[in-house]
């Protein structure tokens, strides 16, 4: 009897009913190896933006950049990752597996920063009056249209996503929850084409990285959360 106790409270918790419980979990390493995490790369990130040590290649344009047209309100979308990458972690119920994801996720990011250390690239400056888009202020302020390919914000989706999925399984949320964050996810990736901040290679680019990184991050850490590693 008290070993099958010690068996469920060691278990990770299903349902809405453990988002909750999951979230509280390791809650302040959660927290602060976020925090870092993103304060590391953004110092870094804008090191290399404003400053590149190579001439800057200008990508080029394709036909799908022609005719995805600029759309303002995918601005909130955009934005929207800084929540979306946060969710996996904070619902990781093994603290092996959230110290492997850090570690993961850490690594497409210093993978991104080396290329565009060795490969400065920049996307071609669209006929945009962007006086007119007051909103997009704070973006250019902070992010400029370098370091474009591969794009780092399509591969944090992508990553997450991908764990994303597996998470809502591992919790027995239904089809539809999964469907909503594969949505999500594709949103994302599309807003940083439909917001001119990234071209068409850059994002085809940034999906390979995500992709791979967590196909073989699942595969390697799985089993620290569920027990049962992705096939």
């Amino acid at each position: 009897m008290i070993e099958s106790r010690i068996k469920r409270d060691q278990a990770p918790p299903v349902g809405w009913r453990a988002v909750a419980r999951r979230l509280r979990r390791h809650m302040p390493t959660k927290a602060l190896g976020t925090t870092l995490l993103m304060t590391g790369f953004f110092v870094l990130y804008l090191q290399l933006l404003h400053h590149p040590v190579h001439p800057v290649t200008i990508m080029l344009l394709t036909p799908v950049d022609h005719w995805l047209p600029f759309i303002p309100g995918s601005l909130l979308v955009y934005f929207s990752l800084w929540f979306y990458v946060s969710l996996p972690p904070a619902l990781l119920w093994s603290r092996a597996a959230l110290w492997g994801y850090g570690v993961s996720i850490g690594g497409v990011c210093l993978l991104g920063l080396l290329i565009f250390w060795l490969w400065p690239t920049a996307v071609p400056t669209p006929s945009i009056d962007w006086a007119r888009y007051p909103g997009f202020s704070a973006l250019k302020a902070v992010d400029g249209t370098g370091n474009a390919c591969p794009s780092l914000h399509v591969a944090t989706a992508v990553f997450s996503g991908i764990w994303l999925q597996a998470l809502l399984r591992e919790m027995g949320f239904s089809a539809r929850w999964r469907v909503f964050n594969g949505l999500w996810c594709a949103a994302i990736v599309i807003s940083t084409l439909t917001t001119r901040q990234h071209v068409f290679l850059d994002a085809l680019a940034g999906l390979a990285l995500g992709g791979v990184a967590a196909w073989l991050s699942l595969r390697g850490l799985w089993r620290w959360e569920s027990g049962q590693p992705v096939q």
